[in-house]
């Protein structure tokens, strides 16, 4: 039976009986639990513990990654004009940069986004600098520079969007973007302690969008996708959710802070958990340290290997100033519960 079209039970606890609620289209039902959040297996990041206990209330979800039909008909309905595609605000970028940087020609102010070009052979393979290029022209409608394009790329999810604009898009459609706890909670699918979506096998090309061969430089694509793949490539997870582990990063609605986890837990008691946490109050983000704020984005994507980044496992976090633009970052939707009658 189709997620699409399926009536789901809510319980109403309360009043001791069930209403039937017709799916929102394109949503499946995420049941509230407490888990376990954060993780401490061997690839995990810093930023990932300590491991403390979650507690979320029910909410619909996404099946799948925003894509460029659906991104299209909301700019369509509404004009809307992306970060990307809006001229650059210099004293915005100085709020971003150390004090005394120079501002660079006009001609580098243009309104682009960041596109993942593989580095030369003598660049430092660990310097994500020499894989990312600003290109003038690159935005949501060409994602890799302005001789790109998504026609006939109806379902693909969108890339090139900033946070502003995710959360524009889930207004319109009267959603909203999860909470890193609500997405991690969803990403695992059911599975409790398991370091991937699957479980605790290894990633192979079968589950995954991720890069096999060399990165960054030479890409095997043995799993079929040199980039994005289209949405619903792969198997879903066990709450019949696509893409929660590689293909694009995906924006959630909360503050970054490298300290997030060890600041909750020091509040937490041995057997307490805390509910519906909506992430710290200011950002702290070592890897962003002039920036005013930075977001959290989830669930790794197609540039994800083992040897730089195992970020397709749902405990992995990452953040970026909410005025980036990726080529390999776009966004779902949640939807609130309706509050029982």
């Amino acid at each position: 039976m189709s997620v699409l079209t399926v009536s789901l039970l809510l319980s109403l606890a309360a009043l001791g009986r069930q209403v039937a609620v017709e799916a929102p289209a394109g949503m499946v039902w995420i049941p509230g639990g407490r888990f376990t959040m954060g993780s401490t297996d061997p690839l995990a990041r810093a930023d990932e513990g300590p491991k403390h206990t979650v507690e979320v209330r029910g909410f619909w979800m996404d099946a799948t990654e925003v894509t460029n039909a659906e991104f299209r008909r909301f700019v369509e309905a509404t004009g809307y004009k992306t970060l990307a595609e809006r001229p650059v605000d210099w004293e915005e970028i100085r709020k971003q940069v150390p004090e005394g940087t120079p501002k660079p020609p006009d001609e580098m102010l243009a309104p682009g986004a960041l596109v993942f070009t593989p580095p030369a052979a003598d660049a430092p393979a660990a310097d994500f600098t020499s894989w990312w290029t600003w290109m003038p022209g690159a935005c949501w409608r060409h994602p890799q520079g302005p001789a790109s394009s998504i026609d006939g790329k109806d379902n693909l999810p969108v890339v090139q969007v900033a946070f502003e604009d995710a959360r524009a898009y889930c207004k319109w459609a009267g959603k909203r973007l999860p909470t890193e706890a609500e997405w991690e909670f969803a990403a695992r699918g059911g599975l409790a302690g398991k370091i991937n979506a699957w479980g605790d096998e290894p990633v192979d090309p079968k589950r995954a969008n991720i890069w096999q061969g060399e990165f960054p430089r030479r890409n095997t694509k043995e799993d079929g996708f040199e980039r994005s793949a289209p949405v619903k490539s792969f198997p879903a997870n066990g709450y019949g959710l696509f893409d929660m582990a590689g293909n694009v990063w995906e924006w959630c609605a909360d503050l970054y802070s490298d300290t997030a986890y060890a600041d909750r837990a020091r509040d937490l008691g041995a057997d307490s958990a805390v509910v519906d946490p909506k992430g710290p109050a200011k950002s702290r983000d070592p890897r962003n340290p002039h920036a005013p704020e930075t977001r959290v984005h989830r669930g790794g994507s197609f540039l994800c290997n083992d040897s730089y980044c195992a970020s397709y496992r749902p405990s992995a976090r990452m953040s970026a100033t909410p005025d980036t633009a990726l080529e390999h970052l776009g966004f779902r939707c949640v939807k609130d519960a309706p509050p029982a009658k």
